[in-house]
C-alpha cells in the first residue's frame, strides 16, 4: 500500500472541534407503485476534519443517495446531518460556501464552452476573481486545450476533469467526489490522484470518497466505510480492514462484504 503524508486531521483531533461530518440515524424511504423503499437506513458516522475517507458499496447500497442527503439536494426522511458543525437541514446555506461536489455522472450545460461554465460557476460561488481562478485551475488541472469547446463535446474523461475543476472553484474545506477517476486513463487517474493528496496536504480539506476503484481508495483513504443495503456494515482504516478479513487487497474485502449473507459488523452487532 502506497504510504500517506501525515493525517493533518491529528491537530483537529480535540472535542471542543465537530467532525466535519457528523451523521445520526439518517434514513430516506422513497414512494414507490410497489410501496415504500428504504435506500438508506439509519446511517450513522462521523469523518475527522483532514481526513480522507472512503465511501464503498455495490451498486443500489445507498451511496449516492447519502452523499445527496449531505448536500442537502436531498431531504431524508429522519435522522440528522452537520457539516462543519452547521445543522443541514436548518441551516446548509451557511456552509454551502465551504464545500462542494464532483461527478463524472453529473453533467454540465452542453452548449456552454469549459470556460464559460466554469465562470458561471464561479460567479454563483461568489469568487472575486473569477477569470483568474479560472484561469490557474486550466493551468493545474491541463484544461486549457478545450476551454473553449463546448463542454457537450468533450470525451468522458475530459468531462471527468473539468467536474473537478468547477467543486475545485471555491476551494472547498469539504470536499464529496464520487468516482473522481471514471472514464480517465490510468495516467491522468494517477495524475488526479496525486494532485487531490497535494490538495488536501495544503488546504486540510476533508475528502469524502465514493468508489469503486479498490486500489485507488487504498491509496488515498484514512478510513473506510462499507455500505450494504442502505446501511454501514464495516468501517475502518484499510490496513485494519485487510487485517479483520484476513485479505490482502481492500477488493477481495469488498467482494467478501458484497456477497456475505451477514458481513461481519452485523454479526458482531447481533451477538451484542
Amino acid at each position: 500500500m502506497t504510504q500517506r503524508p501525515p493525517d493533518p486531521s491529528a491537530a483537529d483531533a480535540s472535542p471542543l472541534r465537530p467532525p466535519a461530518i457528523a451523521v445520526e440515524a439518517l434514513t430516506k424511504r422513497f414512494d414507490t407503485p410497489g410501496g415504500a423503499v428504504t435506500a438508506v437506513d439509519a446511517v450513522s458516522f462521523r469523518v475527522a476534519r483532514g481526513s480522507v475517507t472512503g465511501l464503498l458499496g455495490g451498486n443500489g447500497a445507498g451511496k449516492t443517495t447519502t452523499i445527496s442527503m449531505l448536500l442537502g439536494v436531498l431531504l431524508p426522511t429522519a435522522g440528522r446531518v452537520e457539516i462543519l458543525g452547521v445543522d443541514m437541514a436548518r441551516h446548509r446555506h451557511a456552509v454551502l460556501a465551504r464545500m462542494n461536489f464532483s461527478s463524472p455522472y453529473v453533467e454540465l450545460p452542453h452548449r456552454l464552452t469549459v470556460q464559460e461554465n466554469l465562470t458561471v460557476y464561479g460567479h454563483l460561488y461568489g469568487l472575486t476573481c473569477v477569470k483568474k481562478r479560472v484561469r490557474d485551475l486550466a493551468d493545474q488541472l491541463d484544461l486549457a486545450r478545450f476551454l473553449n469547446r463546448p463542454s457537450g463535446g468533450l470525451s468522458a474523461g475530459q468531462k471527468t476533469r473539468v467536474a473537478l475543476a468547477k467543486a475545485l472553484l471555491n476551494e472547498p474545506e469539504v470536499l464529496l467526489l464520487d468516482e473522481p477517476t471514471a472514464s480517465l486513463d490510468p495516467d491522468t487517474a494517477d495524475w488526479i490522484r496525486r494532485y487531490l493528496e497535494a490538495y488536501r496536504a495544503r488546504t486540510g480539506a476533508t475528502i469524502l470518497l465514493a468508489s469503486h476503484n479498490m486500489p485507488e481508495v487504498e491509496r488515498l483513504c484514512d478510513d473506510v466505510l462499507v455500505m450494504r443495503r442502505g446501511r454501514v456494515v464495516d468501517q475502518g482504516a484499510p490496513s485494519d480492514l485487510l487485517a479483520r478479513y484476513g485479505r490482502a487487497t481492500l477488493e477481495e474485502v469488498f467482494l467478501d462484504i458484497a456477497r456475505a449473507e451477514t458481513p461481519m459488523t452485523e454479526r458482531a452487532n447481533a451477538a451484542d
